[in-house]
C-alpha cells in the first residue's frame, strides 16, 4: 500500500501536529506501509521519504501563527507529486488548512483520510461555513485528536468525528544506555519549558514562577517565537534562565530526559496533551496548566502535578513539590510512564493502518 501523508505546516519548524505526522510516518513505515510525506520544508527536509513542497509563510490561526504554504507554487507541487506517486490513499492532517491538504480535497484523486487537530474556535470556519462543510464531506473518513477537535468539527462543519488520540513515540524518550538521563548533573534542580514563544503557551506564566523558586532552581527555556525578545529583555538578568532556543527531537528528547520538572502552563487553545505524554515517557515529572485537553491526557496528582491556569504561584508550588522527588512523586512518575504506554504510537498507527485497509479494499 502506498500512502501520501501530507501536513500543511512547515517540516523546518517545530510544532505539534508536524511531530504527529512524521512519529506516525515513522512508524508505519516500520509497519511495511511505503508512506511519502508531503509538506512545506523551511530548510532540507528532515527524512529521505520527505518530498518538500516549498518554504512556508506565517497564518494566525487559533491564537498561533501557522507556518503555511498557500502559494501557486506549493500547490503546484502538491498535485504533481499526487500524480507521479500514484497513492494508493491520501491521509490529510488539518484538511481545512490553507495549502496542500485543501488543495488534495478539491482535486481527490484517491480516498481520503483527514485528521482534525485543533480545537477551540477559528474565525475563517464560521465565515465559510457552507464552503467549508461541503469541502468536509468530501473526505471518505473523519478523525479527530481529541473529544474537544471533535465537538470543534461539529459546532462548526456539522460533521462527527472518530476520535484516534495523539501517540507518542516512547522509544524516542526513554533513557538507554546510549542516552542515559542526567538529572541533577549540576548539582541544581531543573524546570524545563518547551514550545512556541506566543501567548497561548504560557512561558511569561514559567518566568513569573521563578520569582517564587528558590535561588538554586535553573530554569530552561526551549524554543522561539514572537514573544522571545521581549520576555528576553524582561528576564535576561536572571542567571537561573537559561535561553536553549530551538531544540531538534534529540535534543528535545535528551533535555526532557535530564529535567527534574516539565511544565506546560499553556494558557488555551489546546485539543490534546502529548507533551505530557512525551515528558512522562522520559520519566520526568509534569507540571501542567489544569486545562480540559490536559486533563484527557493526565489525571492530577496520579500521572502529573495540574495546577490552576495562568497561576504562576502555583506553578511554583507544584515544581518544588516534584523537585523533593519523594514516594508519592516516584509513584507520579511510574504511573505516568504507564500512561504514555497507553498511548503508543505503536497503537495509533496500528489503528491507522486497520482504517487504511478498509478504505483501500
Amino acid at each position: 500500500m502506498r500512502v501520501g501523508m501530507i501536513c500543511p505546516y512547515s517540516l523546518g519548524l517545530w510544532g505539534g501536529v508536524q511531530s504527529q505526522v512524521l512519529g506516525l510516518a515513522r512508524t508505519l513505515r516500520r509497519e511495511g506501509v511505503d508512506v511519502q510525506v508531503l509538506a512545506p520544508c523551511d530548510g532540507l527536509p528532515p527524512e529521505p521519504w520527505v518530498t518538500p513542497l516549498g518554504n512556508s509563510m506565517p497564518y494566525a490561526q487559533n491564537g498561533s501563527l501557522a507556518p503555511v504554504a498557500p502559494d501557486p507554487a506549493a500547490q503546484l507541487r502538491v498535485l504533481r507529486a499526487i500524480w507521479d506517486d500514484r497513492f494508493d490513499l491520501l491521509h490529510l492532517h488539518e484538511p481545512l488548512a490553507p495549502g496542500p491538504t485543501l488543495t488534495s480535497i478539491v482535486v481527490k484523486p484517491v480516498p481520503l483520510i483527514g485528521t482534525f487537530h485543533a480545537s477551540g474556535e477559528i474565525a475563517v470556519y464560521r465565515y465559510l461555513r457552507p464552503l467549508l462543510q461541503r469541502l468536509t464531506g468530501r473526505l471518505d473518513l473523519r478523525v479527530a485528536v481529541s473529544a474537544e477537535a471533535a465537538s470543534m468539527v461539529q459546532r462548526h462543519l456539522g460533521a462527527t468525528c472518530e476520535v484516534l488520540f495523539n501517540g507518542v513515540e516512547t522509544a524516542r524518550f526513554a533513557g538507554t544506555p546510549d542516552r542515559p538521563a542526567h538529572k541533577r548533573a549540576s548539582g541544581r534542580p531543573a524546570a524545563l519549558f518547551l514550545a512556541r514563544h506566543e501567548p497561548r503557551k504560557g512561558l511569561s506564566v514559567f518566568l513569573e514562577a521563578g520569582a517564587h523558586l528558590p535561588a538554586d532552581v535553573e530554569l530552561w527555556v526551549g524554543g522561539s517565537g514572537p514573544e522571545t525578545a521581549r520576555l528576553r529583555s524582561l528576564y535576561g538578568a536572571d542567571t537561573r534562565i537559561q535561553w536553549l532556543g530551538d531544540l531538534d527531537e534529540e535534543e528535545k528528547a535528551q533535555r526532557m530526559l535530564d529535567a527534574d520538572v516539565f511544565c506546560v502552563p499553556s494558557l488555551g487553545g489546546e485539543s490534546f496533551g502529548v507533551v505530557l505524554l512525551e515528558a512522562m515517557a522520559a520519566g520526568t515529572p509534569v507540571a501542567a496548566s489544569d486545562l480540559e485537553a490536559y486533563r484527557l491526557t493526565s489525571r492530577d496528582g496520579v500521572d502529573a502535578r495540574l495546577f490552576r491556569t495562568g497561576n504562576a504561584r502555583q506553578l511554583a508550588a507544584s515544581i518544588l513539590e516534584l523537585i523533593e522527588n519523594g514516594p508519592a512523586v516516584a509513584d507520579m512518575v511510574a504511573s505516568g510512564s504507564q500512561r504514555a504506554g497507553e498511548f503508543s504510537m505503536d497503537r495509533l498507527a496500528l489503528a491507522y493502518l486497520e482504517r487504511y485497509e478498509r478504505l483501500v479494499r
